[in-house]
């Protein structure tokens, strides 16, 4: 009895020796100082540049005209390109320097200074809802309806809201997903979600971008620069006077998103994705990973900001504006609604 219960606390203390050794090696390895991390270009350059023998850094960086740490717009696609003898050519790049700068850029730049955008935006509306409200018609409404959408515009403008929430929610997810996702669904719950995510991201893009272009040949004669959209501008819209501002059948604020925002960030996205997607038309294009990196830069950088546009579209086109939703929905909106906001069409019409 005695042997048995010595031969376990001996066995017993040797385990605790040895995980107290284990934790204080460990302690000691934190406290230890660390080599300084390498450079994005994966070379590391003394501090002393001139130390440096004649020939060296040419013999380390061969046909590197740019500089190793510049823009990856620089050094995209600038590494030497070995021979090989396996189809795939871009295995003759030993070492792509500008996935490292790819990588700062998107989880730094991107993910970071994105984020803070679309919270600024989200929580902005938030404020501006509770300071303000909705914007109320001034006079009741009237019950007179007119037609301002036909069902086909607004089958295209619903197609082109759809797939951007999906492009949107998704999108999201796979950039921001594994900051509250993976710790609550585990790895490979996650994964199998992002699968799903990018698949439905992928197939989605080509309906948005299609709906782009069937609502731009729809609506770009009456998104020309005219009457009214001037004073609506230097008023901002009467958002903090109050007053409405005449405009015609759109104004130009949604003027502006309408080409900065639809065309401009939409077709940007579209782009990038094709080539993202590697699907890209009527054009002969190398899909190497300097390529493939500036795309997803592009591409992550425009839905970002497209993103933070669209809430505040949203928001005036829902919650924020009384009677902005009808014409959407039903195709017809009140006289008083149309006279308030859209002075210049309404007087137009009633001619």
């Amino acid at each position: 009895m005695n042997r048995s219960f010595s031969s376990v606390s001996r066995s017993w203390v040797l385990a605790l020796g040895v995980s107290l050794s284990l934790l204080s090696g460990v302690c000691l390895a934190e406290r230890a100082p660390m080599d300084p991390l390498p450079t994005p270009s994966g070379v590391d350059v003394p501090k002393n540049l001139s130390a440096i023998p004649n020939g060296t850094q040419a013999q380390s960086q061969p046909a590197n005209s740019a500089p190793a740490s510049g823009p990856i717009w620089e050094s995209a696609n600038s590494d030497p390109l070995n021979y090989v003898s396996i189809p795939d050519k871009q295995a003759g790049v030993l070492i792509q320097r500008s996935g490292q700068q790819w990588r700062l850029i998107r989880n730094g730049i991107i993910t970071v200074y994105g984020g803070w955008l679309l919270a600024l935006a989200f929580f902005g509306i938030i404020a501006m809802y509770t300071l303000k409200g909705s914007i109320k018609l001034h006079a009741p409404v009237s019950g007179v309806k007119i037609k301002r959408f036909n069902g086909f515009d607004r089958l295209v403008h619903w197609t082109m809201a759809g797939s951007f929430l999906a492009l949107a929610f998704t999108g999201l997810l796979i950039l921001y997903g594994k900051f509250f996702a993976l710790p609550l669904m585990g790895g490979m719950a996650y994964g199998s979600f992002l699968m799903l995510c990018k698949s439905v991201h992928n197939f989605t893009g080509p309906l948005f971008t299609l709906s782009i272009v069937i609502f731009f040949f729809l609506f770009v004669r009456k998104n020309i620069f005219g009457e009214g959209d001037m004073a609506w501008l230097l008023s901002f819209g009467g958002i903090f006077s109050g007053k409405h501002v005449p405009a015609g059948f759109f104004n130009f604020g949604e003027k502006f998103w309408f080409w900065f925002g639809m065309v401009f960030l939409g077709l940007t996205i579209s782009a990038s994705g094709f080539v993202l997607d590697m699907i890209v038309p009527f054009m002969d294009v190398q899909y190497w990973r300097g390529t493939m990196q500036l795309a997803n830069i592009i591409h992550s950088s425009g839905a970002v900001l497209m993103t933070a546009m669209a809430m505040g579209h949203i928001y005036i086109g829902t919650i924020g504006m009384q009677g902005s939703i009808d014409g959407m929905k039903t195709g017809y909106v009140d006289a008083t609604w149309a006279k308030e906001h859209h002075e210049i069409w309404y007087n137009k019409i009633n001619k």
